[in-house]
């Protein structure tokens, strides 16, 4: 594909998270390369924001899932990818694909890509079989377990030799300035770490629960949670019911990962499914030991017992077991921060990211 050509990268979400991020990274290194690169995000969003700072140029529109509907919306989209010579769409959302695949062709672009990052099986509705056999192009699956998802509830949805697996990349050359801690710990103190949505799937209940058994064994400990989300509010008042106030912190949301990581001592992720689970990325490259469960991706990126811990779903016994283990062994969480890094420069870099989605929109 020649860099004169334009990419379009579309992500009308309103929240930050692993998509957005993906999105950020990609449309931001192809741009410093020498592709024109252009974006249709949520108003104000992060996501938003990000890309005016990098000067990619932005447009903002409120996309719902019933906006395939709206003339004025459809009209807007079609004057953008003209106007613009788009000539490679990149979409993150069912919401944007209803709205703005079936316009593409119409419009002169050349290939509509379909980024899926949740490992969640697409529904077999009429509209869904429409867009997918005659409007995509590729599809971009964020992990195996993503790409096994995909055609779970109709096999003839899509071509699977057109679904393409390309990991989320970490910048292994990422720089941040660490000025001070967010919790100095006592001697012998865990720091038990989680950076995430407060939403169902992300499972603060557990954590809470792990928080909870920890302080009746006694054990010397306290809980870091970094992130914002509709659940939040229920999560301070379990912890009051629990009596865990002293255990647990709430940091809100954090944008230097590698500060976060390093005010830990071990990364915890119990959710209950993860297209790609990035954040298990960044904490093996941080070097921090993680424990998550045997589920979706989670298997992709952690070798069970060297670079993190799998555990059973859901398993509060188990969790707490691995996580004694590495309370009382420092060398141990060393040997696996550092396996966990290793990894990550070998299989999820960047780089081999940005190169496998040149590749697809050559």
């Amino acid at each position: 594909m020649m860099k004169n050509k334009c990419i379009c990268f579309v992500n009308s979400a309103k929240s930050w998270g692993g998509g957005e991020k993906w999105h950020y990274e990609i449309a931001t290194a192809l741009n410093k390369e020498g592709y024109k690169t252009i974006a249709i995000t949520y108003p104000k969003s992060q996501l938003s924001s990000r890309f005016i700072e990098e000067k990619i140029k932005t447009y903002q529109i409120k996309i719902s899932n019933l906006s395939f509907l709206n003339p004025l919306k459809i009209i807007k989209v079609w004057k953008i990818l003209t106007k613009e010579n788009v000539s490679t769409l990149i979409i993150n959302l069912p919401s944007d694909l209803k709205l703005i695949a079936p316009i593409a062709k119409i419009a002169g672009v050349i290939k509509t890509i379909y980024r899926r990052g949740s490992a969640i099986p697409i529904n077999n509705t009429i509209l869904n079989r429409l867009i997918f056999k005659k409007n995509i192009d590729q599809i971009i699956a964020n992990s195996e377990a993503t790409k096994n998802t995909i055609l779970e509830k109709n096999p003839t949805l899509f071509n699977k030799e057109n679904i393409k697996v390309i990991y989320n990349g970490i910048n292994i050359n990422y720089s941040s300035t660490i000025t001070n801690k967010f919790y100095e710990p006592k001697k012998d103190e865990l720091i038990i770490g989680n950076l995430g949505r407060f939403v169902e799937q992300k499972n603060h209940l557990f954590l809470i629960q792990i928080a909870a058994e920890l302080k009746k064994r006694n054990v010397d400990f306290k809980l870091l949670l970094a992130g914002t989300g509709k659940l939040e509010h229920k999560i301070k008042k379990l912890c009051k019911e629990q009596k865990i106030q002293d255990k647990v912190i709430f940091l809100g949301f954090q944008k230097d990962i590698k500060k976060f990581m390093n005010n830990i001592d071990v990364f915890l992720l119990p959710s209950l499914w993860e297209g790609f689970g990035y954040v298990l990325v960044e904490a093996m490259f941080f070097k921090c030991p993680v424990i998550a469960f045997n589920i979706s991706s989670n298997p992709e990126i952690i070798e069970n017992n060297k670079t993190g811990f799998l555990t059973e779903e859901n398993n509060l016994e188990e969790m707490i077991e691995k996580i004694l283990l590495l309370k009382d062994n420092a060398s141990l969480r060393k040997e696996i921060g550092k396996s966990g890094e290793e990894r990550v420069i070998d299989l999820f870099s960047i780089k081999k990211t940005i190169l496998d989605v040149k590749k697809l929109i050559a």
